[in-house]
């Protein structure tokens, strides 16, 4: 039995963008085209200029007259044709191995075009708020495909793997084509019409941005490198034709659906572990770079000039609940506070207990540090002074302290980190009034160690298991015209 669609055909938009993927392509040659391609780059990025050039002349024409000069038209939209054919040539696509043209026209015979309806009128109010109202919707949406564009100015970079890594869901979906081409010779069907598909979602946005015409790009996902779908009998890009199989592969119950579903997931799995990948990589490097010779992680020098009796820490509150066998120790490690006094006379420091703090500070001339608060400004020199009286006793004689230290010049304490409310005192060592002294703190966290481990296995089996949803819903196809050829 035989379903026609009776839905009503919709009408195209009036920019085309059509592209025919290569039944040859080189398993390897993609690893260079960054390089092959820098001539058509160093030439867009003086077309794109022009091109802006070209679309405020013909704002002010639309706005006066209500038409897009047509010299200029068929310029803009030579330089995004050009565009487009370096773009499906190099890291927007891959879908060719054919060097692209130097030309601004139409090239019948090259896998990628690109067309636009010339508008014999445009709306004069419209181009005041399409390019950049009207079109935010479609920008917030292209961000995430392209994340920075995929014309030339984005494109013209001296490190190729910067741009595949920074171009978003179309980058992503263009290296696992690119890795899958490089190891099985194929680029998978799927994973072209959906490039191809997103691309034209970006490239109608752009002529829509550019004034070219004021329908409004659809939010529609036009999958594929032909813009409609072929009618009976037609062949299709990959070239068989009306295979039984494929027919029968596409006409399944669901089929399409599932296995668009699956593309999406796969993509999404690859997007999140490449993130997690991108996290442990960010924290290694971090846990290799950025400590001192001890291991610490430190802050950057704060100083607080106070005329009080002790210079206090805020509250360091470490408190882990209901998490068995985790303590602020193996999160955070251990915590080290350096002071150096400028007044040369001998100074103590010391981290004890906040209540315990309390009962010896109490109603004392003081001045709190806020650390949260210490990037403001530098030097910095950010505290809070409370009135009050002296101490009853010099620090170092009070039997408070978990770590203390005293002395002339740069005086260090080190403590493990352990659960309940800490608080670090700066004093004179003999208690007088009067204190100037600069301040770091660091720790340790081994907890940046635990992290890297769980992270990277994260991001492999995630990396597999989208390869896997990737390569199955590509593979169907030609696993259903394998089986039926063998019967």
């Amino acid at each position: 039995m035989t379903i026609h669609d009776t839905e009503t055909p919709r009408t195209p938009y009036p920019v085309h963008v059509t592209a025919e993927l290569d039944s040859d392509l080189s398993r390897g040659l993609w690893l260079v085209k960054w390089l092959l391609a820098i001539p058509h780059y160093l030439v867009l990025f003086a077309l794109w200029i022009a091109f802006a050039v070209s679309s405020i002349v013909a704002f002010f024409a639309i706005l006066f007259t209500g038409r897009f000069p047509r010299a200029l038209f068929d310029f803009n939209v030579g330089v995004m044709r050009w565009t487009w054919r370096v773009t499906y040539y190099a890291y927007g696509a891959l879908g060719t191995d054919r060097y692209p043209p130097f030309t601004l026209t139409e090239v019948p015979d090259y896998p990628a075009h690109l067309t636009v309806d010339y508008p014999e009128h445009l709306s004069r109010g419209l181009v005041l708020i399409k390019w950049w109202l009207l079109a935010l919707p479609h920008y917030l949406v292209i961000a995430f495909f392209v994340s920075g564009g995929v014309f030339a100015a984005d494109q013209a970079t001296d490190d190729p793997t910067a741009f595949i890594l920074g171009g978003g869901l179309i980058g992503l979906l263009v290296l696992v084509a690119g890795v899958m081409l490089l190891f099985t010779g194929r680029y998978p069907r799927g994973v072209f019409d959906l490039v191809v598909g997103l691309q034209r979602w970006v490239l109608r946005v752009a002529a829509y941005a550019a004034l070219m015409t004021d329908v409004y790009p659809p939010f529609r996902l036009d999958l594929g490198g032909a813009e409609e779908p072929p009618g009976p009998g037609a062949v299709p890009p990959d070239g068989h034709g009306d295979d039984p199989a494929q027919a029968s592969a596409s006409n399944e119950p669901g089929g399409d659906a599932v296995g668009t579903t699956a593309l999406v997931a796969g993509v999404a799995s690859i997007v999140l572990a490449a993130v997690l990948a991108t996290g442990a990589t960010a924290l290694w490097t971090a846990k290799e770079a950025l400590p001192d010779d001890d291991g610490f992680f430190s802050t950057p020098p704060a100083s607080c000039s106070a005329d009080t009796f002790a210079i206090t820490s805020e509250k360091l509150r470490l408190h882990i609940d209901g998490v068995g066998g985790v303590t602020p120790s193996s999160l955070l490690g251990d915590g080290r506070v350096t002071v150096t006094s400028r007044g040369g006379s001998p100074i103590f420091v010391g981290v004890a207990a906040s209540d315990s703090v309390e009962s010896y500070l109490g109603g004392v001339s003081r001045t709190t540090m806020t650390p949260e608060r210490a990037y403001a400004e530098r030097p910095l020199r950010i505290c809070e002074t409370a009135a009050g009286h002296a101490p009853s006793a010099a620090p170092a004689s009070v039997p408070i302290w978990t770590a203390s230290s005293q002395g002339r010049g740069e005086q260090v304490i080190t403590w493990p980190f352990e659960e309940g409310d800490w608080t670090v005192v700066i004093m004179n060592a003999n208690g007088e009034r009067g204190m100037d002294a600069t301040v770091d703190a660091g720790a340790t966290f081994p907890v940046i160690r635990l992290l890297v481990a769980p992270l990277l296995i994260g991001a492999g089996v995630l990396l597999l298991f989208g390869l896997s949803l990737v390569i199955g819903s590509t593979s169907k196809p030609e696993s259903a015209r394998s089986s039926q050829h063998q019967s």
